[in-house]
């Protein structure tokens, strides 16, 4: 059994811990309301201009002239997972479900003996990934000086993504991030983003036939809209992972602090109970001493 020095500095010890679960729960549901209203805010225009890509690719003729980033190279041996990660922890199971989605998709293509790379951004995904493909990280965009989620850095990692796939470094580009829908789910997601993923025959059935008429010209349009669009889904990625990580943050927090409460109930019911048990045994001690007089 413990003694009562002991306890007492468990007892202390969790509720200071408490303490701190309970202020960084505050903060994860301040800063959840804003991140919430950003990736929300994100979503419409990044669902439509994709929708938009989608389209073009199943009407347009490809052909020798047509962009890399709307034809692709004409192979699919090389694959880059770009898994998108939060830069601190204690988040709950936020970061590890994107990891678990990434290695899932490496697993899957490295069976069909595909050639698999990783492109991190965010510290918490390096870890893992670093221990099971030690040698297919070809680069980790670190955001740990970005104090808020912007378009600017989505640009800056969009043309990074976007040089390396021009330079035949890979042939197909997948994004890995987490969908916020609450508090208390967030949905891994994978989504193709090089080359612009051609529809269902099923989606290109129910779409619109008419004919596609580009002004001023169709290289101009898409030279513009297909790097843009690398920038926008990135930058949809980040605004989400932002929501996700909050979100499962307070969550996290929450379940902390209602098992330090838990756990400071326990031990102090413990804590009376030995002390009880030493009044006793010292009751018990005088009793018997007065007797033996």
């Amino acid at each position: 059994m413990a003694s009562l020095k002991a306890l007492k500095g468990r007892i202390a010890s969790v509720k200071s811990t408490q303490k701190i679960t309970k202020a960084m729960k505050m903060v994860a549901a301040a800063k959840l309301r804003r991140a919430q209203q950003a990736a929300e805010a994100g979503r419409p225009y990044a669902s439509r201009l994709e929708a938009v890509m989608t389209s073009l690719a199943s009407k347009v003729t490809v052909g020798p002239e047509s962009p890399k980033l709307l034809a692709g190279t004409g192979s699919d041996q090389t694959h880059l997972l770009v898994v998108c990660t939060s830069d601190r922890g204690l988040a709950g199971a936020f970061n590890s479900n994107i990891v678990r989605a990434a290695r899932k998709k490496a697993d899957e293509l490295t069976a069909q003996g595909k050639t698999v790379y990783f492109y991190l951004v965010g510290r918490k995904g390096r870890a893992v990934i670093a221990r099971l493909f030690p040698k297919q990280i070809v680069h980790q965009y670190d955001t740990t000086t970005f104090k808020q989620v912007s378009f600017e850095v989505a640009q800056a990692i969009a043309g990074d993504i976007v040089e390396r796939f021009e330079n035949g470094r890979f042939d197909v580009a997948h994004l890995f991030y987490a969908r916020f829908q609450s508090a208390l789910v967030q949905e891994p997601i994978e989504q193709q983003i090089i080359p612009v993923p051609m529809p269902d025959k099923a989606e290109a059935a129910e779409g619109v036939t008419a004919a596609v008429e580009y002004e001023p010209d169709e290289e101009e349009i898409l030279a513009e809209l297909l790097p843009r669009n690398v920038a926008v889904q990135i930058f949809r990625a980040m605004l989400e992972n932002a929501a996700s990580e909050q979100g499962s943050r307070m969550t996290a927090m929450d379940n902390a602090t209602r098992n330090a409460g838990d756990m400071i109930n326990r031990l102090s019911i413990e804590y009376n109970r030995t002390r009880q048990a030493a009044i006793t045994t010292e009751l018990v001690e005088i009793i018997s001493g007065a007797e033996a007089l």
